[in-house]
């Protein structure tokens, strides 16, 4: 017999959700009050949550990327490609942090 489905979010999915709905709270101070209250906390959680995603996409993709090396070694090239993708994601953040302190 088919095991019934578990119709919850994952305990992944869910801090996830609240990332997002603490990063918009933060963002929403610091459109209102502008650069006075709200931005350095916004710009802070952008960067730390851009470098906590990125952490687990290069942790993710580089154990991908040793797997396919130690299988075929002209995949190098490749795969830093995939990992350097991945490292990309904080400089988004930085960036949205930059435009959050600049007021726009």
């Amino acid at each position: 017999m088919p095991k019934p489905r578990d119709h919850r979010l994952p305990r992944l999915h869910r801090a996830a959700l609240l990332c997002i709905v603490l990063a918009s709270a933060g963002v929403g101070l610091a459109q209102d009050a502008g650069i006075a209250s709200g931005a350095p906390f916004a710009a802070a959680l952008v960067v730390g949550l851009a470098a906590i995603g990125a952490g687990i996409a290069v942790g993710i993709a580089g154990a991908a990327a040793i797997g396919a090396i130690a299988e075929k070694p002209e995949l190098l090239g490749r795969t830093l490609i995939f990992v350097g993708l991945a490292e990309g994601i904080v400089i988004y953040g930085l960036i949205i942090a930059f435009i959050i302190l600049g007021g726009g």
